[in-house]
């Protein structure tokens, strides 16, 4: 299913919606129901929105993370089990790596190209690295799971934006010394989770 590029303002709806209709809908989405994947869409697009937005910083990034975010959450819908935490946990959390990953996607074909052609490597992955790769980003996936919201924004803009302490606690209007308490026990939980 192909969604049409966002508009804001008229695309958005923030709609309060239980756990229990997102399971609904998320379970109708897993039967290909398009008025389901449609209500759904109403129900979660202004949030998921609001967090891609606040991690990318670029409104065009941040719609086509909700619209890749979608388009993955309606062919993967049949793999939600209540495990992966909440519906709308697990819906946030592929807006937030898609997110991730179209940042990381622009930086790096910003830098492309930059380099002399005799200093040009091979860097794909074989297919041990891909194995390895999938098996740690699932643990780590899981580990940030278990943080607390902010624990876990906190992490991924310091991480992926390669934002400072006093950067931060702008971003997320709170004072310095609450952040940097964050990050750490963020941290020290993501090593203790992943020593498992």
């Amino acid at each position: 299913m192909q969604l049409d590029k966002l508009q804001i303002g008229s695309g958005f709806m923030a709609i309060e919606t239980s756990q229990d209709e997102l399971l609904a809908l998320l379970l109708a989405v897993a039967r290909k129901d398009r008025q389901a994947f449609q209500r759904l869409y109403e129900q979660i697009s202004g949030r998921m929105f609001g967090l891609c937005l606040k991690l990318a910083k670029q409104q065009d990034l941040a719609e086509e993370a909700v619209q890749d975010a979608f388009v993955q959450i309606w062919h993967h819908a049949s793999e939600y089990h209540n495990d992966r935490g909440a519906p709308l946990s697990w819906m946030m959390t592929i807006a937030r790596y898609r997110t991730l990953d179209l940042m990381r996607s622009r930086k790096a074909r910003a830098t492309d190209g930059d380099g002399p052609l005799d200093r040009v490597e091979d860097h794909r992955e074989g297919p041990l690295d891909r194995s390895l790769r999938s098996a740690g980003e699932q643990a780590l996936t899981g580990c940030i799971e278990e943080l607390s919201d902010v624990q876990r924004d906190s992490i991924l803009l310091s991480y992926y934006r390669g934002m400072t302490h006093d950067e931060l606690a702008v971003a997320l209007s709170s004072p310095v010394g609450t952040v940097k308490s964050w990050v750490r026990r963020g941290l020290m939980a993501l090593k203790r989770c992943l020593e498992r």
